[in-house]
């Protein structure tokens, strides 16, 4: 009872700054500009600050080195993952322009935002070791991996023109954001109190503020574009089905070669391996001109389903 009424109020907490969004964007209060600053304000300044403070917080160096065999299981997980994704858009023939996003809802999950005030209320504080497992990896599939998916699905591309090369795309700014973190861990490079409050400050926004880009695409594009379509249903599956089976599928595997896994280990991954999407995904989509809508589709509709789910994934953890 406590998971679902936890996972009730989480998502009540989403849906009224998203109908905040759509509200006002209604209104005419916010206008396309505003839109566009949004996107630019969140990818490029709130959330590398958010990943440097949540890194720093989050993670020691000696909580790198204990944590190195449980991230095989979720390296393992999102590896094939990207694959099942990969071949799926194939064989269903996802359209150019929802390819990248469809990826990414099969791989990519809201750790920091939804999936870690749940496991904390799930299972503790004691359970935050096992949850940087899956945060970190997470946060390097997004940025190193996730993100090219949708970038290298832009429609507007011309395909039979082949551009050079652009270095800059290799290093996103929320990646950088991450790699200058590593670097101050594991140099102990000590960070000024004040540089953190104000990086934990920057950084406090992008939840409310992507969850208010959300409501205004949802605005433009009527409240009619939340639908169940063929491609919205299969990436629903890859996000509450595929990803749990394939996260269980390696902690299964692990214990019959005998490794040790703890029970709070294995429950936590597997929760958050059923998180929602990305609340950034239709900011990344729109920036690469994909399907914006398809994007807020699914991404608000994984975030009002979870709340079904993540009873059904406690009692299931049991048995694992």
């Amino acid at each position: 009872m406590t998971a679902f009424m936890t996972s009730v109020e989480s998502v009540v907490e989403i849906i009224l700054v998203i109908a905040l969004g759509f509200y006002l964007r209604k209104k005419n209060k916010f206008d396309e500009k505003f839109k566009t600053s949004i996107s630019f304000l969140i990818m490029n300044i709130a959330l590398p600050a958010s990943i440097f403070f949540s890194v720093l917080k989050y993670l020691t160096r000696d909580k790198l080195v204990s944590l190195s065999g449980g991230l095989l299981y979720a390296f393992g997980s999102f590896t094939l993952g990207y694959i099942v994704a990969w071949l799926l858009t194939k064989i269903l023939r996802i359209r150019p322009g929802r390819r990248g996003t469809f990826i990414n809802m099969f791989v990519n999950a809201n750790t920091i935002f939804i999936g870690l005030p749940l496991n904390l209320a799930l299972f503790g504080e004691k359970s935050m070791p096992y949850f940087l497992i899956y945060y970190v990896m997470n946060t390097v599939s997004t940025w190193a991996v996730g993100v090219f998916f949708i970038s290298n699905d832009d429609p507007t591309k011309d395909k039979s023109h082949k551009e050079p090369f652009n270095w800059r795309k290799l290093l996103p700014a929320p990646l950088i954001g991450f790699l200058v973190a590593l670097v101050f861990l594991l140099l102990a490079i000590p960070v000024p109190t004040w540089i953190n409050n104000t990086l934990s400050m920057v950084g406090g926004i992008v939840t409310p503020m992507s969850l208010i880009y959300i409501g205004i695409v949802l605005a433009d594009a009527g409240l009619a574009s939340i639908h169940f379509d063929s491609d919205t249903i299969w990436a629903l599956a890859g996000r509450f089905i595929i990803a749990p089976a394939l996260m269980i599928l390696f902690l299964v595997l692990g214990k019959s070669f005998g490794a040790q896994v703890p029970s709070l280990e294995s429950s936590t991954l597997i929760i958050q391996s059923a998180a929602p999407g990305l609340a950034v995904l239709p900011i990344l989509a729109g920036q690469s001109h994909g399907d914006v809508e398809y994007a807020t589709n699914v991404v608000t509709t994984s975030t009002v389903l979870f709340v079904i789910v993540v009873p059904i994934l406690m009692q299931l953890v049991q048995f694992i």
